[in-house]
Formats: structure tokens, sequence, C-alpha cells
């Protein structure tokens, strides 16, 4: 194990899924910033669209997303009244028809909704969208209710692409983080979506997780690798029970130090890859010739939300509680209570909460972060030739003699060793970055 790799591994940075990250929000930015962002997009404008759905059956010990159980039916329904409110009140700041050019359902658990709620909230889109006719359309499903039923919905939807929390197929982890999901069951979910003709799968897995080995995560690998998914996006377990608290009752001993994360994340990448997989940026995984492969080799890979995709759509709507906007001049988040966000929409106003204006400067920083997360190199002058980052490059001077960057000129190139730890590269260009990073996940 590289002693800089597991110096610099424990370094609280951000995921740089966005910059500024979600953790510089604040009030400041909300309904009116939101209005005017609507309404500067140019009628037809392609865009891509995000769907949360803050609901499961019961919630995972893991769990760090924004979702609660449902307990009753018909507060699910109301919710989902609301996520239709709220697409014919975006649709109407936008002016003319939006065209939408990839649709992504997160949660929670999206099917939550039912076959008619499913239905109800497309036939919403339509009414006030046009689809484009190479619709991406890919929803987040949890294998363990991925019915029959469910993917014939899915399919006459037009749903293209289905990613699968997986996690570990280790029972023992399963039981550790509330999540006992058989082998079986999981290959019955692949199978139904291949047999409906959903082919593009995804699966996601972690490491870090209680009870996790190396070896566990060789085994949860090759099984996972036999169901060939296109791609296999692979996280670290972020352990933040002061923020969640369904991870305190993960027992905090059965956890991986943090040299066998390190060890599990090297193991991860190793297997993924004599697997024929080929690593996309810090996490990702993708068999050669998909899309998301074809866009790293070409310089074309981009970061949002999701994490890595080939989206080069620059405004991303986010439509649900604690949905986040991306807009060229910034970006909004949605009230996380769901109380509030329905009662904003019943009242007619956008359910804005949060967020943060981008001048020229962001941009730029935005730019540098996402090619270093992606093309793990940077062009500063290409990027932002009237820049100066004297103070960046002072402090990138000891990375630069520990052999985890190089630096010729303006131009920024990771190495091989530094990749591990790319987070923390990018975040030298971080203006933002409180002293205080609890808040955020290990760099591994």
């Amino acid at each position: 194990m590289n002693p800089l790799v597991r110096r610099y591994a424990g370094y609280n940075v951000p995921r740089y899924t966005s910059y500024p990250t979600a953790a510089d929000f604040s009030a400041d930015v909300g309904a009116k910033d939101h209005e005017a962002w609507l309404a500067g997009l140019g009628a037809g404008q392609a865009v891509s669209v995000y769907l949360h759905v803050p609901y499961c059956r019961r919630i995972c010990l893991y769990c760090g997303c924004n979702t609660k159980m449902a307990v009753r039916d018909d507060v699910v329904g109301a919710y989902r009244r609301a996520l239709e409110a709220e697409i014919d009140l975006v649709a109407s700041l936008v002016g003319g028809r939006p065209q939408i050019a990839r649709l992504h359902w997160g949660g929670g658990t999206p099917s939550i909704l039912g076959a008619d709620g499913l239905r109800s909230v497309i036939a919403a889109l339509r009414h006030r969208f046009r689809f484009a006719n190479a619709l991406e359309h890919a929803i987040e499903l949890d294998p363990r209710h991925v019915t029959v039923a469910l993917v014939a919905v899915l399919a006459e939807l037009g749903v293209s692409r289905a990613s699968l929390g997986v996690q570990d197929i280790n029972p023992l982890v399963q039981a550790a983080i509330g999540r006992l999901q058989p082998l079986p069951v999981i290959e019955t979910a692949v199978e139904r979506l291949r047999s409906a003709g959903i082919r593009n799968l995804n699966v996601d897995l972690m490491y870090g997780l209680p009870l996790q080995t190396a070896a566990s995560i060789h085994k949860t690998c090759t099984l996972v690798a036999a169901m060939a998914p296109d791609r296999i996006a692979c996280f670290g377990y972020a352990h933040l029970p002061r923020l969640k608290a369904n991870q305190r009752r993960i027992d905090e001993v059965k956890l991986p130090s943090q040299d066998q994360r390190i060890e599990q994340a090297e193991v991860m990448s190793e297997e993924l890859i004599g697997a024929g997989y080929v690593r996309i940026g810090i996490d990702h995984f993708a068999r050669p010739g998909d899309a998301l492969a074809s866009a790293a080799a070409g310089g074309t890979l981009h970061r949002n939300f999701q994490g890595y995709t080939e989206d080069a759509s620059g405004v991303l709507l986010g439509l649900g509680a604690s949905s986040i906007s991306t807009f060229t001049d910034g970006f909004v988040q949605n009230a996380a209570d769901v109380p509030r966000y329905v009662g904003a929409i019943a009242a007619g106003s956008l359910a804005s909460a949060r967020g943060c204006r981008r001048d020229e400067n962001d941009r730029q920083r935005a730019h540098i972060i996402e090619r270093l997360m992606c093309d793990f190199s940077v062009d500063l002058d290409a990027v932002a030739p009237n820049a100066e980052f004297r103070n960046e490059m002072a402090r990138l001077a000891s990375m630069q003699s520990e052999g985890l960057v190089e630096i010729d000129g303006a131009k920024l190139t990771v190495t091989q060793a530094g990749r591990a730890v790319v987070r923390v590269i990018a975040a030298t260009f971080d203006t933002y970055r409180c002293a205080q990073a609890a808040q955020f996940s290990s760099a591994i």
C-alpha cells in the first residue's frame, strides 16, 4: 500500500459532483433566482430532468440519501400529485415546451409510486415537455421489488436503463446494513429487466461497509461481473451518524479501518478491470464500447449529481423534495422536508429553499475540478487564460514532490499514484471549502 495514499485517504473532501458543492448552498438563493434562471432558458432547449421520490418501504442502515419510510400509501400519493404540480409549474415558467434529452428517476425507491403513479408522472411530463427521440430514460431500482408487472410498466414507459442497488452480496454484510437480498433475487431482477427489453443495466456496489473484507469484496465483484451489467459504480461508505440517524444503528466496531478501506477499494478495481471493465474516473467501471467508456476515452466525460455521465447538457431540472437544479448561473435546491415541499407547491410557488450563484470564477474552477475528476489532467491556461493560480500551485508543490501530480507550466496531470486521492488534489481549487470538513466523506 502506497504510504502517500494512506496519508491522504483520510482527508475529508467533497465528492465534487458539483462546484460549488451542496454544502456551500445558502438560503440567500431561492425562488426568485430559480424563476429567473428558468425564464432564461430558450424555448425548445434540451434539458435533463431528475425526479426524486423520497420514500422506501424500509430504510437501510447505511443509506445517506434523502429518503424516509413510507408508512401510508396516501402520503405517497399526495407526494406524487405535488410532483406533477411542480412539473406543470416549472414548465410554465420556462415558456414553450422544453425538450427532455435525459430523464432519471432517483430516490428512495421510485417504483413505490406503483404502476399508475409512474404512468401519471410520465403523462404530466409529456403534457408539458417534449421527449427527445433518443431520450435516455433511467430509473434506480431495489432488486427486491423488481416484479414482472413492474418491468412491463417500465418498458411501456420507455425506460432504457435501470440501476440496481446491490451494495454487497455477502449475507453477513447485508444483515449488518439492514438490506437482505439473496443472490437469486438480484439475478432474477436482472433477468426480468433484460427479458422486458431493458438491457442497459447499472449496478451500485459499496466498500467500507460493516463486516466487509477484501475476500468478500472479491467474491461480490466476481458474482456481479458474471451478471455482465454495462456499468458498475463503486462507492465508499460514508459513515456520518451525526447527520443520518439510521446510521447510528450500525455497529462502528464492525466497520473496516482506513487501511482496510483502501485495500477494499483496490480489490474492487483490480477485480473489475480483470473482468474486462474499463475504469472511469475514481469510482465507475464500464464495458469497453459503452457510451461512458467512449466519453472517457474521448475527453467528453462529465460529472453531475448522479456521478459520472456522458450527459453534456448544461441544464438539469431537479424535481421533487431535495432535488437540485443546475443552471449556467447557479444551483438551486428544493426543500428537503417533504411537508414543506408539498406545501410550497400546493400554494402555487416553487419549493426552492437554498442554492448558490456562480460567477465566471466559479465556472472556471468548476471546469478545472471536473476535468481533474474526469480526465486526471487539466490545462489551466486553456480553461482560465486570464486567471491567476499562484496560491493553488504553491499548495500543489508538496504533492508534486511526492509524485502525486506532475506540473508542466500550466498543465496539471495526476499520476497513477495520485488518482486514488484526486479529490484531495481537486480540493486545492475549491475556494469555498471550510476548515470544518467533517460533513464530507474520506477521500477513500
